[in-house]
């Protein structure tokens, strides 16, 4: 441990007395008080191994509850599409024929490797994001 006045550590513990994060609710009064350390100047070292302890609290629950699942290059496509206003027609002008547009949106056909360029360069993102690898 780094905390070179342990007894002031274990009172700041007794005083706080930290958990671990259940609910949404248990989730805004730590960040809250997160937020007051971190505005504070003068941590003493017991106070920043508190704020490190808090924070690794906070990544826990929201690495567990807030987890987001990686996207499929098709859901990456319509959402850029969507956030650019791009319809499916200047996707097939982009990709080769509306046929082709329409296979890649509905998951029948992957998107090869030179339509993930043109892809990339259109919304202005790596090709690989596009990739199923």
């Amino acid at each position: 441990m780094t905390v070179t006045n342990q007894p002031a550590y274990s009172a700041l513990l007794l005083e706080e007395r930290p958990h671990v994060i259940r609910t949404a609710d248990d989730n805004v009064q730590v960040l809250r008080r997160i937020d007051e350390l971190m505005r504070r100047a003068d941590l003493s070292p017991a106070e920043v191994e508190m704020l490190d302890l808090l924070t690794l609290l906070v990544e826990r629950f929201e690495e567990q509850r807030y987890a987001m699942k990686a996207a499929t290059p098709v859901q990456i496509v319509r959402e850029l599409m969507e956030a650019n206003g791009v319809s499916q027609a200047e996707l097939a002008g982009l990709i080769g024929s509306k046929g082709l547009a329409s296979e890649l949106l509905s998951g029948k056909r992957p998107i090869s490797k030179s339509q993930a360029v043109k892809l990339g360069e259109r919304f202005h993102v790596p090709a690989w994001v596009f990739l199923d690898v």
